[in-house]
């Protein structure tokens, strides 16, 4: 909780330092630090929090694990579950630029205590669906603090300012700078306060004097001392008290479980002035999707608008455009065969590449029936020879970019330092969708794409003969 002294924090942190050693083999090291900042998303306005620490875990090479880390981590969020006195939270290194976690909700008004009472429904209304773990929220109490409240009339009757009293009291307990110890080209400041023993509880506050012309006065005569709760850290957005409400997805896809959180939350009845933003990794993905909208079509544009230069053709330059929109059914088939879930950047990158390299094999074909044409061969003979011709380079060139693709894809590679198989990369599950959109995005624009060209140019170039003889006749 928020005023542990570090002390306190340690022997929390220790008893999870023994539940890591216990648990898995293919741990290598781990590393614990006390009384620091524990995310990226940590405002909390203290660069050194003692109620604070953060243990980094380091595992083994993937293919030398006997488990998977995400079972260990399992594991390890089961285990210390079972520890009393801090709330701990479990979960993997974040790659990339912060982007928040997968469930993110924003809870902004101006009270701050209904803030925390609508913190905590929600909380017990999505801390049951699947999947969602390390549930929390950045609701502060108030940290414990001993309150020294002036009564200003019996101060006024000692002749007593609040400034006499609360620097007196400053002095005791904190301590104020008396002088300057010099060595050498070093300075130490000399801090004058009560010892220790005498400054350890409320009685110890009670028993201070306070020298005032000549007297003595004690703090009691002129002040009621109690304990009482601070305020905590209060988040503010455009000008509105915020509570966060945050957890990670684990089993299942973040996507699955933010839209079973936003159903349970609907429900949900919201006082006046009272509202919820859903925020964190969804808001960046949306940022994501939008401007990877963008860079496709401008992509595309930018396609189209070379060949109808080179062609000096709208309808050969459509022809070759329209092998774009086949790769797409090869990248949504792709995704469902090998059940790999749409992931907006890398997936989309796959498909934007994907638009620049499957317009090379309707190129390479369309270009040589051209070139037959303007030779003299008729419409069929030239689509029939040109596709003989250009077949074996186009299967060519889409064989080499799929095999070289397959070890992204699967994870699968050869280590030629050891000679053998690898079986499995962490890097795969990262660029693995890529790999994938690309890969059966242009198989399917190939084999589809040496049938279906050869066809619309058939069947465009005929309208095109048909309109020329009617507009001559």
């Amino acid at each position: 909780p928020l005023g542990t002294n570090v002390e306190t924090t340690n022997a929390v942190t220790k008893e999870v330092e023994k539940i890591i050693l216990d648990i898995s083999e293919d741990i290598s090291q781990f590393v614990a630090n006390v009384g620091i900042s524990t995310g990226a998303f940590d405002f909390g306005g203290d660069s050194a929090p003692s109620n604070k620490a953060r243990v980094a875990i380091d595992f083994i090479a993937m293919e030398k694990r006997k488990i998977s880390s995400v079972v260990t981590t399992e594991k390890i969020r089961e285990k210390v579950e079972s520890i009393i006195g801090g709330t701990i939270k479990v979960a993997k290194e974040e790659h990339g630029p912060p982007t928040g976690p997968p469930v993110n909700i924003e809870i902004s008004g101006d009270d701050y205590e209904q803030l925390g009472s609508l913190a905590a429904k929600i909380r017990l209304n999505i801390k049951d669906i699947p999947g969602l773990v390390d549930l929390e929220d950045d609701y502060k109490v108030g940290r414990p603090e001993v309150k020294v409240w002036i009564d200003r009339d019996r101060a006024a009757l000692y002749d007593l300012t609040t400034r006499k009293i609360a620097s007196t009291i400053q002095t005791a307990i904190k301590g104020t700078e008396a002088s300057t110890y010099r060595e050498l080209e070093e300075e130490y400041d000399i801090t004058v306060r009560f010892i220790r023993e005498r400054r350890n509880s409320i009685q110890d506050i009670k028993d201070i004097t306070i020298a005032h012309e000549g007297k003595q006065i004690p703090l009691s005569n002129v002040a009621r001392i109690e304990l009482a709760g601070g305020p905590g850290t209060i988040m503010r957005k455009d000008l509105k008290r915020v509570i966060t409400i945050s957890a990670e997805a684990e089993g299942r896809l973040s996507t699955e479980v933010l839209k079973e959180v936003q159903e349970s939350v609907a429900t949900i009845d919201l006082p006046a002035g009272y509202s919820i933003k859903y925020t964190g990794e969804q808001e960046e993905q949306k940022k994501s999707e939008a401007f990877l909208k963008k860079a496709f079509i401008i992509a595309v544009l930018l396609i189209a608008f070379i060949l109808v230069l080179e062609f000096n053709s709208i309808i050969t330059s459509s022809i070759i455009m329209f092998s774009v929109l086949l790769s797409l059914i090869g990248v949504f088939a792709g995704l469902m065969i090998t059940g790999t879930p749409f992931g907006i950047i890398m997936t989309g990158i796959g498909v934007i590449s994907l638009a620049g390299v499957v317009v090379n094999n309707a190129i390479v074909l369309l270009d040589y029936i051209i070139q037959l044409r303007e030779r003299g061969q008729e419409k069929r003979e030239a689509i029939i020879n040109g596709g003989m011709t250009r077949l074996r380079p186009v299967l060519l060139t889409a064989v080499t970019t799929i095999l070289g693709l397959l070890p992204m894809a699967t994870g699968y590679y050869f280590d030629f330092k050891k000679m053998s198989w690898i079986t499995g990369s962490e890097s795969s599950q990262w660029w693995g969708p890529m790999a994938v959109a690309v890969i059966f995005g242009l198989a399917f624009a190939t084999i589809l794409t040496l049938v279906v060209v050869p066809v619309m140019y058939s069947v465009l170039e005929s309208l095109r003969e048909k309109v020329k003889q009617n507009l001559h006749w």
